[in-house]
């Protein structure tokens, strides 16, 4: 069904799909993210997100918990590097409840003092879980490789040091300057009428005091590749090999996600997974993965695998990236490709969850949501060429960076 969109007086905008059935989303999606922070400031995007659940002007944090959860419903929030995102599944009759409750945690918050010294606790301890982690914190680390001196370098959780230092002053100067109305869309999927959802985001957003952007994000330059070694206490090495790669607003990028989805994407015949696992038994997770940031990409390959092993299995990964460079895909390979990658994004579309994230995030970044028929014209329209003109861009072996964990023992 086709979305509709409008804008408030301050400049907060919504985005509905009707959808058939008794379930419904609604979110909020942010344009902020670890990349507004400064090092002093690391992690607080992040502590803003788990924050604005310790109390409003009117409720504490046992009502806010209870407000959805109580009616059989889900309330949850992520941070990324560009966005803040809290959202809410529930059966359609609780709509006006979950926007009354979103609402008031993100722009009624106090951050009482009490509850922030215990959050910093929860947060340290999210920190070691993902240190313990080493699939996970490998790519953290490739990130801060790559974007070295940059924001987009810097972990979304934060380090220790920087979530024990932060007052609630620091908390509340940030939001105040980074979460502007007209940079916040609040996105909306359910069988709900629209008159219904213009009334109730009106009620409970419209008498939002109107707050421009005050802070403007540095694009990412000058990448230098490079490779680096680290010893971690660990069974299985872990390696990620990656590039730079292009931003939400290039004209390449649909041509690398059919690329990426080739070489290394979820399905179990992707060439990484059938060449390295499936032919030689050398790894149980390899993957390949791009990342999308609003001025640059990022292109990554991951593999776990026991340290005899690595030095080929590397050289099982550059093999696949030149075959890319050098080997036309046949006609019959590219349709196959091309439906593959179609079908998969069909069947995302049915978790209507994630449609209500991605369309909240597409509006928030392009201020437009392409709908499928779209999407596909533009898939249907890379030729083998063009699949081989960004493999020699973002395949390059001398553009190549490599991080390796290696076992200590």
């Amino acid at each position: 069904m086709e979305e509709f969109i409008f804008q408030l007086s301050n400049g907060i905008r919504v985005i509905h799909k009707p959808t058939i059935g008794n379930v419904a989303h609604c979110g909020f999606v942010i344009n902020t993210g670890s990349r507004d922070e400064t090092l002093q400031e690391n992690g607080l995007a992040h502590f803003i997100e788990h924050a604005i659940f310790k109390g409003t002007l009117k409720r504490k944090t046992h009502h806010i918990l209870n407000r959805i959860d109580s009616v059989g419903g889900e309330i949850n929030a992520f941070t990324t590097k560009e966005n803040t995102n809290v959202y809410a599944s529930f059966t359609t009759e609780y709509f006006e409840r979950a926007v009354d409750l979103l609402a008031d945690i993100i722009f009624n918050s106090t951050f009482p003092e009490k509850e922030l010294i215990k959050e910093k606790e929860v947060i340290i301890d999210e920190i070691y879980s993902y240190q313990d982690t080493p699939y996970e914190q490998i790519y953290d680390d490739f990130e801060e490789q790559i974007f070295k001196n940059h924001p987009l370098g810097m972990n979304i959780l934060g380090t220790i040091e920087s979530i024990s230092k932060l007052k609630r002053d620091n908390v509340i100067s940030f939001f105040n300057k980074h979460y502007a109305t007209d940079e916040i869309v609040l996105s909306v999927v359910g069988n709900i009428p629209l008159k219904k959802v213009k009334r109730i985001a009106e009620k409970y957003l419209g008498t939002i005091t109107q707050r421009p952007i005050a802070a403007k994000r540095d694009n990412y330059k000058n990448y230098t590749p490079q490779s680096k070694s680290i010893l971690k206490d660990t069974h299985q090495a872990h390696c990620v090999i990656g590039n730079i790669a292009y931003g939400s607003f290039h004209e390449k990028r649909n041509t690398f996600m059919l690329l990426n989805n080739i070489l290394g994407g979820p399905a179990m015949n992707s060439r990484l997974n059938m060449g390295l696992r499936e032919k030689y038994g050398l790894t149980y997770n390899i993957e390949s993965s791009y990342n999308l940031y609003s001025d640059i990409g990022l292109f990554s390959v991951y593999l776990g695998t026991d340290i005899k092993h690595i030095d080929k299995s590397i050289a099982l990964v550059k093999k696949e990236l030149k075959k890319l460079k050098t080997k036309k895909l046949s006609s019959s390979q590219l349709k196959n490709a091309k439906r593959q990658f179609l079908g998969q994004t069909t069947i995302a579309e049915e978790n209507n969850c994630n449609v209500m994230l991605g369309q909240g995030k597409s509006l928030l970044l392009y201020n437009k949501v392409e709908d499928l028929t779209t999407v596909f014209e533009k898939i249907n329209a890379i030729t083998e060429l063009d699949l081989l003109d960004v493999a020699n861009e973002i395949f390059d072996e001398n553009e190549l960076s490599t991080l390796l964990y290696q076992p200590e023992n």
